[in-house]
């Protein structure tokens, strides 16, 4: 290796990183300067085609700290992606290439990552995912490895603990976890909150370890060479100085997340022999050493479409990358009366006889969410993933397997326990992946186990959040008409089920599933209009057939998914919201004030007790309901 060279280029993405801070007056420089060293050196060992970004059988590099971005920028644009100098410039400003943190809408850039830990549970989804790839078309095509960047807060977070467990059990040999340890924090050095052994705790996830000066090139380089051949998941612990060569402000913490000042700037260069004058200075030998990613990437791609045409996977691996919907069977639930859990177990495992890379797990709830896929096994060779009580690495790795390119994934749990993964559930939606959460148990209706596993604001949280469809169907019927619009939609789609039986609906009377929103049941001149969705659909046909005892005529609407009612034109709306509009849900939901006069809602928690007798309680059942409304 040549170390001259080595540094020229490292300092390079130092002082580009640096100027891109000092320009936008906004980044974290600290820890780019202090990582500048490593990624240089891996640059060495990286597969990649700047020139396809999504060559499949590429590496994947993913910084779990996405306030690292300035340092990922200024690597891309030197190695050749359409990363322009320009772009760097724009670094943090609107509408640029170069947001504040890693978005999938910038090349080169794998996945969406900023809040901390999530990327290190990614960068595990990405290493499961090229396993399942490896089993399903062989590890003559899949052959990569993953790297992941990760920092003191990724290590405090708790999803990298769950993702890192699951690594570990199944001796993920193509993972390798780079930990910029360097002791600081935002506020002040790691002790005063953080002194555990990170090497004891990795060996006990069954880890190999390595310990090295992350600013010595030749160490690096042999940790990397060590780690690729390793038969197990590796940790890589680069001891760092947080804003290498950045003078009075190396090692210290007041470089994290502020600019380090042009004086500063300027003297480090002199330091390091660039120019101080000039900023976001490219030596010509440092540009054309990081650009031979082009021509190595290319030929790297070409030998692989070669492997690819003497396979005799290319069908499959088309089959993966373009799944075909059209021709799926689907159960046929008319006249069906089951709990939507059930009727949507059936469906996955429909789904997964007909789609090759359709595959998920629960977050140790498989019985109870019906989500085990029958006779296919357990991952890697089969399609079943067991993650364990993980539900927020559970989020956070389907999110990389969907982004890798050949899977459909779910993620599984009860309704109430979307907290746990909510921050994964929103990136998914940030980035638009087609993603599906299956939440069972999804209302006052889990009875027994009382408000601690009863969701109550949880559906609202969901339809608050943009670029994801919320479905509570009412019915198999709807839940089969729920998951044709999921699958061809390009976002992720949660399915919030029953636990109790629901009784099949009748045909709609105007309007259908696609339209969020339809009628179930229609009256001359109602004084009613009864809006509700999943079991209260039921609740509300039963209510309106009581009014009509009463020479009150009442329409019924059942709403499977508030998102897409709300895209409807206010013609289509009108049409279905006659009279007095009266939102119906077992959840504080008060989103439907958009559509509704008045809701019939929750407005506390639960209660502990038989399902029927807690639905009795709070007033949902057909005499309450019927005695609310003859009051307005």
């Amino acid at each position: 290796m040549d170390i001259q060279i080595l540094q020229k280029q490292a300092d390079t993405l130092r002082f580009l990183s640096a100027d891109m801070i000092e320009k936008a007056n906004s980044g974290h420089p600290g820890v780019a300067l202090g990582l500048a060293d490593v990624l240089t050196t891996l640059s060495l060992h990286l597969k990649h085609n700047p020139k396809n970004p999504n060559w499949l059988n590429r590496d994947r590099l993913v910084f779990s700290g996405g306030h690292a971005s300035a340092l990922i920028y200024s690597f891309l644009h030197l190695c050749g992606y359409d990363l322009s100098l320009e772009d760097l410039k724009n670094f943090r400003q609107l509408h640029s290439k170069t947001p504040g943190h890693p978005e999938i809408s910038t090349s080169g850039i794998e996945i969406a990552t900023g809040p901390l830990g999530q990327g290190v549970a990614n960068a595990v989804g990405f290493a499961m995912a090229a396993k399942k790839a490896a089993c399903l078309l062989g590890e003559e095509l899949i052959n990569h490895k993953i790297y992941c960047f990760l920092g003191d807060g990724d290590l405090q977070e708790g999803i990298s603990y769950e993702a890192c467990s699951l690594a570990g059990l199944h001796q993920l040999d193509n993972l390798i976890l780079i930990y910029d340890s360097n002791n600081i924090s935002i506020e002040g050095d790691t002790a005063l909150a953080f002194n555990e052994n990170v090497k004891m705790r990795f060996e006990a996830q069954n880890f190999e370890i390595q310990e090295i000066d992350g600013h010595d090139f030749n160490a690096i380089n042999e940790a990397l060479i060590l780690a690729k051949n390793c038969k197990k998941p590796s940790l890589i612990i680069a001891n760092t100085k947080i804003a290498k060569k950045a003078l009075e402000l190396e090692g210290s913490h007041k470089s994290h997340g502020s600019p380090l000042g042009k004086d500063i700037i300027k003297r480090a260069k002199i330091n390091s022999g660039f120019n101080p004058e000039l900023d976001f200075e490219i030596p010509q030998d440092v540009k054309i050493r990081f650009e031979g990613a082009i021509e190595l990437g290319d030929l790297e791609e070409a030998k692989w479409k070669v492997k690819l045409e003497n396979s005799d996977k290319k069908e499959l691996l088309e089959e993966l990358l373009n799944p075909d919907f059209s021709k799926i069977i689907f159960p046929d639930f008319k006249d069906k009366d089951l709990a939507t859990r059930d009727s949507n177990g059936e469906i996955l495992n429909i789904l997964a006889k007909n789609l090759k890379g359709f595959l998920g797990g629960s977050a140790d709830l498989g019985p109870s969410n019906k989500t085990e896929l029958h006779d296919m096994g357990d991952f890697i060779e089969g399609k079943n993933i067991h993650f364990g009580i993980r539900e927020h690495a559970m989020a956070a790795i389907n999110n990389a397997f969907a982004r890798y390119g050949l899977f459909l994934p779910f993620s599984a749990t009860f309704f109430i326990f979307s907290e746990y993964l909510k921050p994964a559930a929103r990136i998914a939606a940030l980035m638009k992946i087609k993603h599906f959460f299956i939440f069972t148990h999804d209302s006052i209706g889990v009875g027994e186990d009382g408000p601690t596993h009863q969701p109550i604001e949880q559906l609202s949280t969901f339809r608050a959040m943009p670029n994801f469809l919320t479905f509570r169907p009412a019915d198999g019927v709807e839940n089969v008409k729920a998951w044709k619009i999921a699958l061809n939609a390009d976002i992720p789609s949660a399915f919030v089920l029953s636990r109790q039986k629901l009784k099949a609906l009748k045909e709609p009377v105007f309007g259908d599933v696609e339209n969020g929103a339809y009628l179930i049941k229609e009256s001359q001149n109602a004084k009613f209009t009864l809006l509700a969705s999943g079991s209260e659909v039921n609740l509300c046909l039963e209510v309106a057939n009581e009014l009509e005892k009463n020479k009150i005529s009442c329409n019924v609407v059942s709403m499977p998914c508030y998102e897409l009612f709300k895209e409807q034109n206010k013609d289509y709306q009108k049409r279905l919201l006659k009279g007095k509009v009266i939102g119906v849900e077992a959840a504080n939901s008060n989103e439907l004030y958009e559509f509704c006069d008045e809701l019939y809602i929750m407005k506390s928690f639960g209660e502990s007790g038989k399902e029927k007798e807690v639905f009795e309680h709070f007033g949902f059942s057909a005499s309450k309901l019927c005695n609310f409304l003859l009051k307005l």
